[in-house]
Order: structure tokens, then C-alpha cells, then sequence
């Protein structure tokens, strides 16, 4: 055999070696199926509970014009009312009579 055959064999398994241990290095080095899961959780968690913030803004949202719309109607009411006061459709009530 030649010798210069020889070093090439064992310089051919240290590169195998090598690069199998760098492929194990790399490989290794990522996150873990746990650590991929608890990830998953956790934004599910966070994406929820900003969903959940942005439902209670819009319930607010939606209680402020209920409220708006509330008050709306009892200025419209009471000018309706004072209408028909002017109009003579109603007679104005009477107040009640003093206790004594």
C-alpha cells in the first residue's frame, strides 16, 4: 500500500467524523418539542387575551352609544311632549296637591 493511501483513508474518516458531529451539534442545538409546544401555548394564551381586550373595548363602546341613544330618545320625547303641550293635543297635568 501506498502511504499517502493510507493518510487519505483517515483523513476521509475524520472528515466523516466531523461532519457527523457537526450535523449531531446542530441538530441538538434547536428548541425541544416541549420548549416548541410551550411556545404554542403561550402565544395561543397572549392572542386570546388580546382578543378578549378588544371584545371588552367594543362592549364599552357599544354601552356608550346605548347610553347616547337613551338620552337621545328622552330630549326627543320630552320635545315631542312640550310639542303637543303647544299644539293643545295634551292638557298640562295638574301638580299634586300639598299635604298638610
Amino acid at each position: 500500500m501506498h502511504p499517502n493511501l493510507k493518510i487519505n483513508k483517515q483523513m476521509r474518516k475524520l472528515a466523516l467524523l466531523l461532519v457527523i458531529g457537526a450535523v449531531a451539534f446542530v441538530t441538538s442545538c434547536g428548541p425541544s418539542a416541549k420548549e416548541i409546544e410551550e411556545k404554542r401555548v403561550a402565544d395561543s394564551t397572549k392572542v386570546a387575551d388580546s382578543m378578549a381586550l378588544v371584545q371588552a373595548a367594543q362592549q364599552k363602546i357599544a354601552d356608550s352609544i346605548a347610553l347616547v341613544q337613551a338620552a337621545q330618545k328622552k330630549v326627543a320625547d320630552s320635545v315631542a311632549h312640550q310639542d303637543s303641550l303647544k299644539k293643545g293635543l295634551i292638557k298640562k297635568a295638574k301638580a299634586p296637591k300639598k299635604a298638610k
